[in-house]
């Protein structure tokens, strides 16, 4: 009789929906409805699971690409096919290496280290243009550029000593959801657009909310740079902010920690693991217990389920223990050849 090996069949919805009935004992859809049924699996490994245990399995590379003079990159909400769609949820976390174009680049997430070597330096200039108590509308082209996304602004003063200041938002491409070279300015608070700023040549053209007042100088505070390819990366506030700014594209690859994918509601679908299912069991009937205030119940399930917990913890011990301690010869790629520097 041959033996079965362990795959999908074994593992299915329709399975764990079976074990989670039979431990909660709730074994009619009078008792636990099966939409109620699938949405405490589905919670458990959309939500609980990925913080319960980070597993080799779930560490992925994430590559995506740059965009010419445009140097932050975030979430993307328009365009599915962007590897950044919906970024924030589909992964948890971000790690070391990170490698544009193949260069294994500098990797930060602190805002203070990254500025320190890359800072930001606003420069004011005068436009060139002065207030008569009437004119709103100013158009012109800065004489340093390109300019930093997101640094762009103009001031000046209104009637009775009132600043007026327009600063700029970043344009996105309504199909694909991509940043443009184009941004709206925009009042500090405010969405409206009041005018445009081309961040590559450098032409504006804007309305302040009111005129400036006579013999008032507008002035512009911006931050210049230089494209190249970009040799850091900064990930905060679930952004990557690339240094220098790009002047083409290139691919950028990061390891990230993804969420496992959920199961929905197909009886034949399975965990992207097969291993997992069972702890996927006792971790939805664990929530069921929890939301039933069966805390007895929850108490009883518990000694199984983190021995599920560490079962499917095991393949990823097993797989980092193989992973040497970096030191002087864990970079020799020929057995019996040492580096010594000679």
């Amino acid at each position: 009789m041959a033996i079965p090996s362990p795959d999908s069949s074994y593992s299915t919805l329709q399975q764990i929906r079976t074990k989670v009935r039979r431990l909660t004992r709730s074994l009619s859809t009078s008792q636990l409805s099966q939409a109620d049924l699938d949405n405490y699996i589905n919670t458990f490994i959309l939500y609980d699971f990925p913080e319960h245990l980070r597993l080799f399995t779930l560490r992925k590379t994430l590559t995506f690409y740059t965009q010419p003079y445009v140097d932050t990159y975030e979430t993307n909400t328009v365009n599915s096919d962007d590897p950044l769609y919906n970024f924030n949820n589909k992964y948890i976390s971000v790690h070391a290496p990170i490698y544009i174009a193949g260069y294994d680049s500098f990797f930060s997430q602190s805002r203070e280290q990254f500025f320190s070597i890359y800072p930001k330096l606003s420069a004011t200039r005068t436009t060139g243009s002065t207030g008569d108590g009437v004119t709103t509308n100013f158009t012109g082209t800065l004489s340093s550029v390109p300019v930093l996304m997101n640094s762009v602004s103009f001031t000046s003063v209104g009637a009775d000593d009132i600043g007026l200041v327009v600063h700029d938002i970043p344009q996105t491409d309504g199909a694909t959801g991509l940043p443009t070279t184009t941004g709206d300015l925009v009042v500090p608070g405010t969405t409206t657009s009041l005018g445009t700023i081309d961040y590559v040549t450098g032409e504006y053209d804007f309305d302040f909310p009111s005129a400036p007042a006579s013999g008032e100088v507008i002035y512009s505070q911006t931050v210049a740079h230089q494209v190249a390819q970009p040799k850091a990366v900064l990930y905060t506030e679930n952004k990557f902010t690339l240094r220098p700014v790009p002047d083409k594209s290139y691919a950028v690859n990061v390891e990230v920690y993804a969420r496992p994918s959920d199961i929905l509601d197909d009886s034949a679908e399975a965990p992207e693991l097969s291993q997992w299912w069972q702890y996927i069991a006792y971790g939805a009937a664990k929530k069921v217990f929890e939301d039933r205030n069966d805390m007895e119940s929850v108490s009883q399930i518990m000694p199984e389920f983190q021995q599920q917990e560490l079962l499917v913890l095991r393949k990823t011990i097993v797989q980092n223990s193989n992973e040497r301690t970096a030191t002087i010869y864990t970079e020799q790629t020929e057995p019996g050849v040492l580096n010594t520097g000679w």
